[in-house]
């Protein structure tokens, strides 16, 4: 399973350009997922030497990236830049679980998507 996560408000909270605190369970749960055999595909709107610094986030907490806004394995069968996943995690998607704060921009509430895409995993893992 392909799984595409934004950065900003997914797995760190909104502090760009900066790198923002962690969001709670992001990490343990893409760790999760890719030894359930998810491939990671980062997916953000950050380019330059903000990417850069996304990625070596990514890296230093042990988060193997199978992409970055890319999915690889798609060249064989389509040239479009949209990267193809069979899940988007994304603060911005519609109906995507929401931490609100009264002090900041919400984040994705790992504690709610974290079991659901692990449960996803699990029953494909089943049927193959």
């Amino acid at each position: 399973m392909y799984i595409c996560v934004d950065f900003d408000g997914t797995i760190v909270e909104h502090e760009y350009p900066k790198v923002g605190r962690p969001v709670p369970f992001a990490i343990p749960y893409m760790a999760h997922w890719i030894d359930l055999g998810a491939k990671i595909i980062l997916f953000t709107m950050r380019s330059g030497e903000g990417l850069a610094e996304a990625v070596a986030y990514l890296e230093a907490n042990g988060i193997d990236l199978h992409g970055v806004n890319h999915n690889p394995d798609q060249a064989s069968w389509t040239n479009s830049p949209k990267a193809y996943a069979h899940v988007y995690v994304d603060d911005a998607a519609v109906g995507c679980p929401l931490v609100h704060t009264d002090h900041r921009r919400p984040y994705v509430d790992w504690t709610r998507v974290g079991p659901a895409v692990s449960e996803a995993l699990a029953s494909q893992k089943e049927m193959s």
